[in-house]
């Protein structure tokens, strides 16, 4: 499992809200996958269209949902 994390998330960097914006406005809908990690409460009271709901306590248990030949942004 270790290596499926090392792989999703390497290299991984720290991006400004306004270079996301960016990157989305660039890349086409379904190229990348916008991840929340918050709890479904948040989620629900607000939450970027578009993105995957996964709970962060719930990650480890869930990386075959998320595509490694895409690039993942996380908030």
């Amino acid at each position: 499992m270790f290596e499926t994390v090392k792989r999703l998330f390497t290299p991984a960097q720290a991006l400004e809200p306004a270079e996301v914006r960016d990157f989305m406005n660039k890349h086409a809908t379904g190229t990348f996958t916008l991840l929340d990690v918050r709890q479904p409460s948040e989620y629900e009271k607000e939450h970027i269209p578009g993105a995957t709901l996964i709970p962060l306590p719930q990650l480890g248990e869930a990386f075959d949902q998320l595509d490694p030949g895409k690039p993942v942004i996380v908030y």
